[in-house]
């Protein structure tokens, strides 16, 4: 087994996450000539330069880069075993989310998370992209994204968007004969950031319903659904959502789900870790809790077979 210098990878670590020397060495409790020492020590054992140095800034090179992402986890799971053997029971974890299914799912169900597992520090890094699956970005990650064979995937919800409206709004539609054809006559409000700025949601709805947006329909874009939702509460319009952004929250009540078809999106989302880290037991405990979770709030049914229905990479 042909081990690097041993000291030098937690400084290595550390100046590649602070982008500083000056910095690591205030954090690692040490002067900066010995962040220094122990980083040219492990360049010339890799025989690769880590960092490029360009006056007083500081970036990762190609090598650097990739023996960050390799040595990372690694390094983590020797402070958690360490700790574990040393009977500290706390577990600190990055959990990489959608804002959306944060703020309207995952944030209202923490208190039940921290009564279960009291041991577990959950951090929440909000995305409104599609994480990178890294180990320098978080621990775990609720994504679509399944690409990275390094990583075991849990299915937690298949999207489906439905059209909803205000309850004062609803009140103008109730008795109306309500049609893809009528809907039309009022306000859309749509999602565009998730189909490339145009009424991609509004279209595919309509598609389902074998016709397309009418030419004279009235759509307002938004890039965000929790910002269409809002506007769909204050009367605007008529949003498509779906099921997370209206699962047991105190203000789901505030809407009323239009008795229209659904659109599957074929979006999926799941819940993401290495494959090397899947028996760690904070992680474990956090995976089978999201997915219990997800099961009781309806997102994963049974009854479906979705709970078995796992996309796993070893």
């Amino acid at each position: 087994m042909k081990l690097p210098p041993l000291k030098s990878l937690p400084v290595f670590e550390a100046v590649a996450r602070l982008n500083s020397f000056s910095r690591a060495a205030e954090e690692l409790n040490v002067s900066q000539s010995a962040v220094s020492h122990q980083i040219k020590q492990l360049e010339t054992f890799l025989g690769e330069p880590l960092f490029e140095r360009h006056g007083r800034s500081l970036a990762l090179t190609r090598e650097g880069q990739d023996y960050l992402e390799g040595i990372s986890s690694a390094l983590v799971q020797i402070d958690r075993a360490t700790g574990q053997l040393l009977g500290r029971q706390d577990s600190s974890l990055r959990l990489a989310v959608f804002s959306s299914f944060a703020v309207r799912w995952l944030v209202p169900r923490l208190p039940d998370l921290h009564r279960q597992h009291p041991e577990i520090q959950l951090i929440l890094e909000m995305t409104g992209e599609h994480p990178v699956l890294s180990g320098r970005v978080a621990d775990s990650f609720i994504t679509i994204n399944t690409d990275s064979p390094a990583y075991h995937y849990d299915l937690l919800y298949r999207e489906r968007l439905f059209p909803v409206c205000s309850r004062q709004y609803w009140q103008a539609l109730e008795g109306a004969s309500l049609s893809p054809e009528t809907l039309a006559e009022h306000p859309l409000l749509s999602t565009f950031s998730i189909y490339n700025r145009t009424c991609g949601d509004w279209e595919a709805w309509f598609r389902e319903a074998g016709m397309g947006v009418p030419e004279t329909a009235q759509v307002q874009h938004f890039s965000h659904m929790l910002l269409a939702l809002e506007a769909a509460r204050y009367h605007q319009g008529i949003a498509l959502t779906n099921d997370y952004m209206l699962s047991n929250r105190d203000d789901a009540g505030d809407f009323v789900r239009l008795p229209l078809h659904s659109v599957v999106t074929g979006d999926s989302f799941y819940f993401a870790i290495k494959a090397s880290r899947r028996q760690e037991p904070g992680l474990r405990s956090l995976r089978n809790w999201l997915l219990a979770r997800a099961v009781d709030s309806g997102l994963l049914g049974e009854q479906s077979g979705d709970r078995a229905g796992l996309k796993e990479s070893e």
